[in-house]
């Protein structure tokens, strides 16, 4: 079953994440292993992935806060947690973080393989192929292909680059909210020291301007705390 499905999983035990990693590919799975919660994140937003495995109990961030940030960015992907953990606030805590499924340590491999295989089977046809997953994206009269690199209105296409596309995506990822500097600055650019900040703020100018000729669309600075991208629907 495993063909052409991806996982994105994230354990920061070595020895039974590479297990895992190892046993996922010998089903024929595509795997991504990252070893803590942030660089986990990183990689998820860059990439598509069919379903995310992820440790409770990670450095830097847990898996159920990773859990709500990468559903910001896809609400469809399905999750499977690893934990050791057994009572029963946590297995509530980690279905409120949006789990699909819930394996607690020790496992068999044979068992996680199934529990794997049935997720996945269970998240088809409930829009796991929806425009967002599929990295294009409408930002009131714009046309926004992440994966391309386009931003396109009334059939003009602007290209943009790589760090312009991963900027505007997750600002629009955050639309209608505050998106912290910090968040934004340890995603795109992996830290969030004073240069790649002054970077960063070059590249939200550019944004502003691509976006000009649709009133409908601001980014402000929220002084002190970081950017908000309005989108007026109406």
């Amino acid at each position: 079953m495993g063909t052409n499905y991806k996982i994105l999983l994230a354990e920061d035990d070595e020895n039974l994440g590479f297990m895992i990693k190892d046993y996922l590919e010998l089903n024929n799975f595509k795997v991504v292993w990252e070893k803590n919660g942030n660089l986990a994140l990183q990689e998820f937003f860059k990439q598509e992935y069919d379903l995310c495995v992820f440790d409770v109990m990670m450095p830097e961030k847990d898996g159920f806060s990773l859990a709500e940030d990468v559903r910001k960015i896809n609400p469809a992907v399905p999750i499977i947690f690893l934990t050791a953990k057994t009572m029963k606030e946590d297995r509530i805590q980690g279905f409120k973080s949006g789990a699909d499924d819930y394996i607690t340590k020790p496992f068999s491999t044979e068992e996680f393989i199934l529990r794997v295989e049935a997720v996945i089977k269970r998240s088809y046809g409930r829009g796991t192929e929806n425009v967002e997953k599929k990295g294009l994206y409408q930002l009131g009269s714009y046309e926004f292909d992440y994966q391309n690199l386009s931003l396109k209105r009334n059939n003009v296409a602007q290209h943009l680059t790589r760090k312009e596309a991963d900027v505007l995506k997750i600002l629009f990822v955050h639309k209608n909210e505050i998106l912290p500097r910090e968040t934004a600055l340890k995603i795109v650019w992996g830290n969030d020291d004073y240069f790649t900040g002054r970077s960063m703020d070059v590249f939200i100018t550019r944004i502003r301007k691509y976006l000009k000729d649709d009133p409908r669309i601001q980014i402000n600075n929220i002084h002190g705390i970081g950017f908000k991208m309005i989108i007026d629907e109406l």
